[in-house]
């Protein structure tokens, strides 16, 4: 299958057990995975940077609007885009002229692991961050961004395990 209808799959079925699923789901009001964010992880490496910001602004707003989040994600989303490649960059090797799509097999399981995380951490934090929009409960929001960071981590390096190389 092209790389391109695989990716228009992912972007179907992630937004929609996004929106439809683990929105509705909070875990002892602590807990609120964001599986969406693997459809910008999974972007091919030598993806063009506007590109791929165009396509997570995209993404950014279509949680927004069923979220009712007014542009939080949508920031979100596009700073980890605008991240993503100095984070690959960082963890891994690329040779030139390589485009892969970054995964345990791609990037090695460690370099793998630690671009997942940050990246998650990233976007949470920042996403997290605006909705408290406030220093107030600084302790709440730094437990929600560890235990929703944690669980979407999880379930993102569970789904990278089941997919074939």
């Amino acid at each position: 299958m092209p790389i391109v209808l695989q990716n228009i799959i992912r972007f179907i079925l992630l937004v929609l057990l996004q929106v439809l699923v683990l929105n509705n789901i909070q875990f002892l009001g602590y807990i609120n995975p964001y599986l969406y964010i693997l459809i910008i992880l999974a972007f091919p490496v030598q993806m063009p940077r506007w590109l791929t910001l165009i396509l997570a602004f995209g993404l950014g707003l279509i949680i927004d609007a069923f979220a009712n989040t007014m542009g939080m994600h949508a920031f979100a989303t596009v700073l980890v885009a605008f991240l993503r490649n100095g984070i690959i960059k960082l963890f891994t090797s690329i040779e030139e002229g390589n485009n892969p799509t970054p995964s345990f097999y791609s990037f090695g399981v460690s370099a793998y692991v630690k671009y997942v995380v940050l990246l998650v951490l990233i976007h949470h934090a920042t996403l997290l961050m605006l909705e408290a929009f406030s220093f107030v409960n600084f302790g709440i929001t730094l437990t929600k961004i560890i235990l929703s960071t944690a669980v979407t981590v999880l379930m993102i390096l569970g789904i990278q395990s089941l997919s074939k190389k």
